[in-house]
């Protein structure tokens, strides 16, 4: 039977818990910059840690890491965002046409082959769909400044959210490994060399995923535009970007980048087989640059996470939490992927689990279970 303090240790527990996620609830709309914060300073502080190894002061070394990633970032906007923007702004323009091709030559190649019948599309629906979205876009940038002018408070406040971003980075990884463990000495003696293990394997799969999976995205990106951009097509840096990103989730950046990389290359060299195949072979460059030097080098067997487990993990936290749902799914089901194989490995040290039927105070004989062979069946 439980004593009273240890119910009232529990119920305190869970006050406290309680109180914690209605303070998360509360400062939601001022959580995001330290989040942000956070994870960046999480990505940068292993940088840090070797400057300071070579004998670097941290100051100095969280100053130096820090502005090259913002130098970093500014120079991929200003290079690849007027590019990206302009292809955007062509692929708008030859939609049309690229859907009166489908209309004309795609699905009747499509209905000969696969001997089925297919609807057309319909022009007038799409067409509109379009204009609507592209007036609504243009409407919402066209308000936006004269809404933030008119409103001085919110217009401060997004101004302010988007500044502290990099202060709070830049302080978090100044303090980030006296933080760590400062958290670690506040838990309580007898639980902290599994809460330590735990935090290690924790700390593992989320460098896995934030380093590992994010440069993953980002070279196979890299070598999708590159790859598509040499054979020349016309949207080839926006559709490997987004075949690179796409590649977050098994095989969806690839079929999603191999499809449109191949309609554009029928519209735009038409049944050129040779123009086909080249498209094609990028791509399959692609897979065997990820499957046989960025997964092993960058990731391994270190997120544990099946195909489906990851796909699974993206559309609940789709479902669940939108698109911050969809960015936090993977590095979250990791985390839970961790506490599951120490839960299993605790129920498989069970009693319950080693032993039935459970023993009584009298009897040490140990049951065993008595699985009945060909001659009992009989």
């Amino acid at each position: 039977m439980a004593s009273p303090m240890s119910d009232f240790k529990r119920w305190m527990l869970l006050f406290g818990a309680v109180l914690l996620g209605w303070l998360i609830y509360a400062l939601q709309p001022i959580l995001m910059p330290f989040v942000i914060g956070a994870i960046l300073a999480y990505l940068i502080n292993p940088i840090v840690r070797r400057l300071t190894r070579l004998g670097m002061r941290r100051s100095w070394a969280v100053s130096l890491s820090f502005f090259s990633m913002v130098v970093v970032v500014v120079l991929t906007l200003v290079v690849l965002g007027p590019m990206l923007w302009r292809q955007a702004v062509f692929l708008e323009s030859k939609l049309p046409g690229l859907l009166r091709w489908a209309n004309a030559r795609g699905i009747p190649w499509l209905e000969v082959h696969l001997r089925v019948q297919l609807d057309r599309l319909d022009m007038a629906v799409i067409s509109q769909w379009i204009s609507g979205y592209w007036s609504e876009a243009g409407d919402m940038a066209k308000d936006f400044l004269p809404r933030m002018a008119r409103s001085g408070l919110e217009m401060a406040s997004f101004i302010g959210m988007i500044a502290l971003v990099p202060v709070v980075t830049f302080y978090l990884l100044l303090d980030w490994d006296e933080i760590v463990d400062n958290i670690l000495k506040l838990m309580p003696r007898r639980f902290q060399p599994r809460i330590s293990q735990l935090a290690h394997e924790c700390d593992e799969v989320l460098a896995a995923f934030f380093r590992g999976q994010l440069l993953v995205m980002l070279i196979l990106g890299v070598v999708y535009a590159l790859g598509l951009e040499i054979v020349g097509l016309n949207l080839g840096l926006l559709i490997g970007m987004i075949a690179g990103l796409g590649s977050i989730v098994p095989y969806f950046g690839f079929v999603i980048g191999i499809i449109s990389a191949t309609i554009v290359a029928l519209f735009q060299f038409g049944g050129n087989a040779h123009m086909l195949f080249e498209v094609w072979l990028v791509f399959g460059i692609g897979q065997v640059i990820e499957g046989w030097v960025l997964q092993p080098f960058f990731l391994g067997d270190r997120i544990g996470l099946p195909p489906v487990a990851v796909i699974f993990s993206v559309m609940a936290g789709g479902t669940l939490f939108g698109f911050f749902g969809m960015l936090v799914a993977l590095p979250v089901a990791a985390v839970i992927m961790v506490m599951l194989r120490h839960v299993h490995e605790q129920y498989r040290r069970s009693a319950l689990y080693q032993q039935w039927p459970p023993a009584g105070p009298d009897d040490e004989t140990q049951v065993a279970l008595h699985i009945p062979d060909d001659h009992d069946q009989r």
